[in-house]
């Protein structure tokens, strides 16, 4: 499937999800669920380095999200734990997604959650291709 097709259809499976998983109107589940897949294979208690929980979150974004969430003057802050919480880590996934990826780009938000915010093409290229092959 190329990433038009996948984008297309990841558009049309927005209705009627849980609001829960999207932004702007936008379902990231597919997206998530290939990553947790990727990262950790869906175990919440997955730790590698500094990383942790199904989604492999670092302290950095973290701090990341409440430093967004705080500029938002939203009282809501994550802990270290959250990151152990399948539910907190999604929810991280989307605030980074809709602060630095507004416009939904599924290519973008992969790599951006691989390389950060700086990330590198070509220092993503396998990574990208783990999640795109759990996607289909």
């Amino acid at each position: 499937m190329s990433l038009v097709a996948l984008t297309i259809a990841l558009r049309a499976s927005a209705e009627g999800n849980a609001k829960s998983t999207q932004t702007s109107g936008f379902d990231w589940t597919p997206v998530m669920e290939a990553i947790i897949q990727v990262e950790s294979e869906g175990n919440p208690n997955a730790v590698s380095g500094n990383s942790v929980g199904v989604m492999q979150i670092t302290p950095i974004l973290v701090k990341d999200c409440n430093d967004i969430l705080k500029r938002q003057k939203s009282k809501k802050q994550f802990t270290m734990q959250d990151r152990y919480s399948v539910a907190k880590s999604k929810e991280m996934f989307l605030i980074i997604q809709k602060y630095y990826n507004p416009e939904n780009n599924v290519e973008k938000a992969i790599r951006l959650w691989n390389g950060g915010i700086k990330y590198s093409i070509k220092a993503t290229n396998r990574y990208y291709r783990k999640v795109l092959a759990k996607m289909k």
